[in-house]
C-alpha cells in the first residue's frame, strides 16, 4: 500500500515523534526526507514556517548638489593638504597682492603703472638704488587680470606635479630665488628702465626645477609618465618664450633668468628622498 502514496501522504502517515527525528537527523538521508519531514511539521503547526529573508533595500547613491563638482575642484586647487601645502599658500598670496591692488584705487582689470609702483613693483630708477625688496615684491604683483589668472593657472599645474617630487621647503625655496633671479635679470637686460611685474620668472624657475628633478630621480615616474610631463613642459616653455618675443609687454629676460636658476638650483640640492620633504 504504501508503494502507491505519494511522499506528502506517506509522511502524513507518520507520527509527530517519527517526522521529529527525521527532521532532527536530515544529514542522515537524502534532501528530500528532511525537507519533506519538516513541511509536515509545519503544516501540523509543530515548528514554525521560516520566515521569507528580508532583501535589503539598495541605498540610494546621493547626487552631487548644484555646483558641488566646481567647489570641489575650486578647494582642491586652494585647500593644504599633504603634499601640497606651498603651492596653495602661494596661490593665496599672489591673490591678496592682487586684491590689494584693486581696493587701493587702481583698476580691478588692468591696475596702472602708478598703483604698481606704488606697491612694490620692479621699477628700475627705485630697485637698486635704495629698495631692493621690490625685487621679492614685484613677483606677487600682476598687472591685469588675464596675467594674474594666466600665472596662476601655471603655478597650479607646476605645483601639483613637482612639490610632491621635491618637497614643500624646496619648492618655496626655489620659487622665491628664481622669482628674485629673474626680477634682477629684467633690470640688467632692459637698460633703458622697466616698470615690471608678474610671477612668470618664479613660475619659469618651477620649470626649470621640475626638469632638472626628473633629469636626477627618472624613478620618480614611469617612463610614459616622463615622457609625457617632459614635452609638456618643454611645449610650454617654448610657446611662452615665443609668445614674448611676440608681444613687448612680456618680459622673457625674466622668463630666462628664472627658468637657469630653477635648473641650477634644481641639478644643486641633493636628491628629494622618494618625492618627501627633502633638506634644503
Amino acid at each position: 500500500m504504501s508503494d502507491s502514496l505519494t511522499p506528502a501522504e506517506l509522511f502524513a502517515a507518520k507520527t509527530d515523534a517519527e517526522l521529529l527525528y527525521l527532521a532532527q537527523h536530515a544529514a542522515q538521508y537524502p534532501a528530500a526526507v528532511g525537507e519533506a519531514a519538516v513541511l509536515e511539521l509545519q503544516r501540523r503547526g509543530l515548528v514554525p514556517e521560516a520566515a521569507p529573508p528580508v532583501q535589503p533595500h539598495p541605498k540610494p547613491v546621493p547626487e552631487p548638489a548644484a555646483g558641488g563638482i566646481g567647489w570641489g575642484a575650486l578647494r582642491g586647487v586652494l585647500g593644504f593638504r599633504e603634499g601640497y601645502r606651498v603651492t596653495p599658500l602661494l596661490l593665496w598670496l599672489n591673490l591678496l597682492g592682487y586684491g590689494l591692488l584693486a581696493v587701493s584705487g587702481g583698476s580691478l582689470w588692468h591696475p596702472t603703472a602708478a598703483t604698481l609702483v606704488q606697491w612694490g613693483s620692479n621699477f628700475s630708477p627705485l630697485t637698486l638704488p635704495g629698495q631692493p625688496w621690490r625685487l621679492l615684491t614685484s613677483v606677487f604683483l600682476h598687472g591685469g587680470v588675464g596675467h594674474l589668472l594666466m600665472n596662476m593657472a601655471s603655478l597650479v599645474f607646476l605645483g601639483l606635479l613637482t612639490e610632491r617630487l621635491t618637497g614643500s621647503r624646496r619648492l618655496l625655496l626655489v620659487y622665491l630665488a628664481c622669482g628674485v633671479a629673474g626680477s634682477l635679470t629684467s633690470l640688467w637686460w632692459h637698460v633703458q628702465g622697466v616698470n615690471s611685474v608678474g610671477a612668470s620668472g618664479a613660475i619659469f624657475g618651477l620649470y626649470g626645477l621640475l626638469l632638472a628633478t626628473l633629469v636626477r630621480r627618472p624613478n620618480a615616474l614611469t617612463r610614459p609618465e616622463r615622457y609625457t610631463v617632459g614635452l609638456f613642459v618643454l611645449y610650454l616653455l617654448a610657446g611662452s618664450l615665443a609668445t614674448g618675443l611676440q608681444t613687448y609687454a612680456t618680459d622673457n629676460a625674466a622668463h630666462l633668468g628664472g627658468l637657469v636658476t630653477g635648473a641650477v638650483l634644481g641639478t644643486a640640492f641633493p636628491p628629494a628622498d622618494n618625492g618627501k620633504s627633502a633638506p634644503v
